[in-house]
């Protein structure tokens, strides 16, 4: 995840709703608007807190507030995923795991069904 597009649609948001960089950092609990700025440009990634209070502050999700850095992690998480369920589809577990592999098998079966991919639409995860 070196490689992180950190695009970010905060100073759309902001201007829209008429905020000012020091108005959006007291509103989040920055002191000064210099990291407000920084995450605007997409120079720096927001903390938890800080993407959680943008989300509070205009309504919309992380995921569309910095769309970048969620398709990189998403598109490396999702290749890790299929990895993961390729070698567990070739392992042969035996003795205590097996139980732990069919769980896991059966979880990536219910995450891979349509019925999985409509209800992560309709929370709007996807």
């Amino acid at each position: 995840m070196d490689d992180l597009e950190l695009t970010s649609n905060l100073r759309s948001l902001s201007r829209r709703a008429g905020f000012t960089q020091r108005d959006l950092s007291e509103l989040i609990g920055y002191l000064s608007g210099d990291q407000v700025s920084r995450h605007e440009r997409a120079e720096s990634m927001p903390s938890l807190m800080a993407a959680f209070s943008y989300e509070i502050v205009f309504r919309v999700p992380v995921a569309e507030l910095f769309p970048g850095i969620y398709d990189t992690v998403k598109l490396e998480i999702e290749e890790r995923l299929a990895s993961l369920e390729r070698d567990l589809e070739q392992s042969a577990a035996k003795g205590r795991k097996a139980p732990f592999s069919a769980r896991k098998l059966e979880w990536f079966c219910e995450r891979n069904s349509p019925a999985a991919d409509s209800i992560a639409d309709a929370k709007g995860v996807n």
